[in-house]
């Protein structure tokens, strides 16, 4: 599943494309993904220019002049491209949705396993009145996610702090790829409470998270299989992991601990038994 740092990569990749412009034409060659694709998709959205394109974690935000947002998910295998006006481009399989521009250029939603979604909403408040945002944490690049407040909310978990990194009411938009790495960068086992990492340990997180994140979101993403941006270049953060899926390897830093597996909350956690000792 596409973490953060891929949907934030394609979120500044669209951005650029589709901002400022007139949609002309909504197009869907199936009635459904995970969900039905929204009720008179064209009708709503025609006529309608593009205010602005924001992530929130793992969610796409196209808001449009006039109220309409749009709301894209891209589930397991999920893929956004653009398509210029001039290219003659041809549908492949698992094109599911089409959104055509005034400029000429289309955005094309591809997922083979159609775990993903798209939701309309009116306008922005009807947006931020579900309950799938309602209920969000802060994003990590937020004004509210401050080191102060990371640390008030870890103290407050009495689960250990990977488990609790992953909860989207603490923060939004982390994956277990880069909790593994950021704990790893803070010299925190992932086993540890979060209510016992002190201040001066959840400053050094905080920092870490965020520095994973802008890291990734400038290699341009981390999925392990075939990733693809939305100007068609694959993500390379993968080949910077320190810890992520690297089990009996020796420490890249250390070079004295290995790379220990163990599995929390059902998701597989990665850490030097000696860089984490604490």
């Amino acid at each position: 599943m596409p973490e953060l740092p891929e949907v934030e990569t394609v979120c500044r990749g669209i951005a650029p494309f589709i901002e400022g412009h007139v949609m002309r034409d909504v197009v869907t060659t199936r009635p459904n993904l995970r969900v039905a694709f929204p009720e008179l998709f064209a009708e709503r959205l025609n006529g309608h220019s593009v205010e602005q394109v924001k992530r929130r974690a793992k969610y796409i935000l196209i808001y449009f002049k006039g109220g309409p947002c749009m709301v894209i998910h891209l589930g397991m295998s999920g893929q956004i491209k653009i398509v210029e006006p001039d290219a003659s481009y041809q549908p492949i399989k698992h094109d599911h949705m089409f959104l055509h521009f005034d400029d000429g250029r289309s955005l094309v939603y591809n997922d083979p396993r159609r775990f993903g979604f798209v939701l309309l909403y009116d306008n922005a408040a009807a947006l931020e009145d579900d309950k799938i945002f309602k209920q969000m944490g802060p994003d990590p690049f937020s004004d509210s996610f401050t080191p102060a407040f990371f640390y008030d909310a870890l103290k407050r978990r009495n689960s250990p702090v990977k488990t609790a990194l992953l909860d989207q009411r603490l923060v939004v938009g982390l994956g277990n790829i880069y909790v593994c790495e950021a704990l790893f960068m803070a010299g925190i086992n992932p086993k540890r409470l979060a209510s016992d990492v002190s201040r001066k340990e959840a400053s050094a997180l905080y920092a870490a998270i965020l520095e994973v994140l802008e890291k990734a979101i400038k290699a341009g993403g981390s999925t392990l299989k075939d990733y693809r941006r939305a100007d068609g270049k694959l993500g390379y953060f993968q080949h910077e992991f320190q810890v992520y899926g690297r089990e009996g390897a020796p420490c890249f830093v250390c070079n004295k601990g290995e790379v220990h597996r163990i599995v929390q909350a059902g998701r597989s956690s990665f850490y030097c038994s000696a860089c984490q000792k604490k």
